[in-house]
């Protein structure tokens, strides 16, 4: 009986998003991703301005290494904002999916941070193509994107049964 009490929910694959939920996910977040470019570009742009820095745009718009560099501290720190808050993207509140760790719970900072940093490996993408539908960021930082309501509801069945 005793044992019984120390086991914690474990997440299982009926419950993960489908490769479908994990793609709208990829859109809707590219798409607030480049809204928070557009916006951290212009505040950028206006301070330069402000400082008297009239070529900062012209510049920049010429400057490969500057604009993938702008371009990764949006993304990093769109999903640590996102995801470290809330366990969830614009994408997955949306799809009604979020992200957890093996029990169920809402991973630490480090998983998130570890999550963000996975999604610059190169090609990371393609790692959706098999299943179930978990990228080498969920593998390599120990999290899941789940159902988010049928996460509830699995976890009040396991609880239930204490």
């Amino acid at each position: 009986m005793e044992e019984n009490n120390k086991k914690q929910f474990i997440v299982t694959d009926d419950i993960l998003a489908s490769h479908r939920e994990r793609f709208l996910n990829l859109l809707m977040d590219y798409v607030g991703q480049i809204f928070l470019y557009i916006i951290a570009f212009v505040i950028a742009g206006t301070i330069a301005q402000a400082n008297g820095n009239k070529d900062f745009m012209a510049n920049f718009v010429k400057n490969d290494i500057a604009q993938y560099t702008f371009a990764t501290c949006v993304t990093l720190f769109y999903y640590n904002v996102f995801e470290i808050f809330t366990a969830r993207t614009i994408g997955k509140f949306i799809t009604q999916t979020i992200v957890v760790d093996e029990n169920g719970e809402k991973p630490n900072h480090e998983r998130i941070l570890v999550r963000s940093l996975c999604r610059l490996i190169p090609f990371e993408m393609l790692s959706f193509l098999g299943m179930p539908a978990r990228g080498w960021h969920d593998s390599i930082s120990k999290t899941y994107v789940v159902n988010k309501d049928l996460l509830a509801e699995r976890k009040k069945q396991f609880y239930a049964l204490k």
